[in-house]
């Protein structure tokens, strides 16, 4: 079942990566491509073949691990800050790249990586779950590792929680507060999964669950908002609107064209 799952996310990631490409080859916001494409490459080193030859080719010691989280920080960094400019939300855009939220990733990064390095993680296995070395020491610093990498996509989805649900309350187009409320549900799931390890050992199968929900909720909220602008500009086409009003029926959906 948990496979079956992580293959239909990533399907459905490469999928709205490949909607978006002849946008994006025409040099139309590229870096929303870019989101997909890094929530697809996410997808693809959290699955078992793909994770094993590409730790392979890194040298069979779980690096594909450790270039996934930075893959992750670099997926929700991006998002997160076209997500707080495209809803005009100037406080989460200030948290995400001021003073705080840089200290936060400097800080998350290094815990990151200390953890991942003091412990020997010789021997591929995906989630680091089924490590040659099980002596104690070495769990608990892979506890810490897999706690760190959690916290940086919390920090962002706590950023971007009060915007997105005041879209989902707003006025705005039905397709815009429906992808507002995916991208919600998604930075609770994000949420939800810095405390995963809290969960009593029958139920940590779960995370796999909270990991899509939250992978899903951030891609199918974002391809939602962009049908939704698609379709308003469609209709801005079909009454013979003027170039301004055009305009106006695009930023009538967010405050920007960032999204």
């Amino acid at each position: 079942m948990i496979p079956a799952l992580q293959w239909s996310t990533l399907l459905i990631c490469a999928l709205v990566a490949l909607l978006r490409l002849p946008a994006a080859l025409r040099g139309e916001n590229r870096s929303l491509f870019g989101i997909f494409v890094l929530a697809a490459f996410a997808m693809l080193l959290s699955i078992e073949p793909s994770y094993t030859s590409i730790d392979a080719w890194l040298g069979s010691s779980n690096y594909a691990n450790l270039v996934l989280r930075f893959v992750i920080y670099g997926t929700v960094l991006l998002a997160g800050y076209k997500i707080a400019r495209g809803f005009g939300a100037a406080a989460s855009v200030r948290l995400l790249l001021g003073p705080v939220g840089l200290t936060a990733l400097a800080v998350i990064a290094a815990a990151t990586v200390v953890p991942f390095l003091m412990a020997n993680t010789v021997g591929t296995a995906v989630g680091l779950a089924g490590l040659p070395d099980q002596s104690e020491s070495n769990k608990e610093l892979i506890r810490y590792y897999t706690a760190s990498g959690r916290l940086y996509p919390a920090f962002v989805a706590a950023c971007l929680l009060p915007p997105t649900v005041r879209a989902v309350r707003s006025t705005l187009p039905w397709l815009v507060r429906v992808g507002a409320a995916a991208l919600s549900l998604g930075a609770a799931a994000m949420i939800v999964l810095a405390f995963g390890e809290l969960l009593p050992p029958p139920l940590i199968f779960l995370q796999y669950y909270i990991s899509s929900a939250a992978v899903l909720g951030l891609v199918g909220g974002l391809a939602l908002i962009w049908l939704g602008k698609v379709v308003a500009h469609r209709a801005s086409d079909r009454h013979n609107d003027s170039p301004d009003r055009h305009r106006a029926a695009g930023h009538q959906i967010v405050r920007s064209d960032e999204l």
